[in-house]
């Protein structure tokens, strides 16, 4: 694992903005691979130390997931600029999408089936992006958009 671009104690905070509402920072490949072809819906967000990040992405996160009737099963984070090799490896799951960070995927079963990248992130309001990700849950997440077991 190579060293960030920013010291770990400055990025932590931003680190623990994700998991302490339930996410899994994947910090290796293996990591990335392990938890990105699970069965199901998993949710990754591209993590950033850059202000869209902290304003923007991070809040409507929570916001989405706080008020979604239909959720991700699986919420997954990499770090841009500190986890490297594992966040190139996630984007290697965002078929026909250049790098961008912040940004938010969703795959089912290993596949891509929603993206928010920055361009789609920066300058929005908080609300608005996570209204699309709640959206993209309902879609995706939701009781009849799974098999019956």
């Amino acid at each position: 694992m190579s060293p960030g671009m920013y010291p770990e104690e400055l990025v932590q905070p931003m680190r623990t903005e994700l998991t302490q509402i339930g996410f899994h920072e994947l910090r290796t490949p293996s990591d990335v691979d392990e938890q990105l072809t699970q069965k199901g819906t998993t949710l990754v967000v591209v993590n950033s130390i850059c202000g869209c990040a902290a304003r923007m992405a991070r809040p409507a996160v929570r916001s989405a997931l706080e008020q979604a009737s239909a959720k991700p099963e699986h919420l997954t984070t990499v770090f841009a600029g500190q986890d490297r090799e594992a966040t190139d490896r996630a984007r290697g799951y965002f078929t026909g999408y250049p790098p961008s960070s912040p940004s938010i995927a969703l795959l089912r079963d290993g596949q891509l089936v929603f993206m928010l990248e920055r361009w789609q992130i920066e300058g929005r309001p908080a609300p608005d992006i996570a209204r699309d990700l709640r959206t993209a849950f309902e879609e995706h997440c939701g009781s009849d958009s799974r098999v019956a077991g």
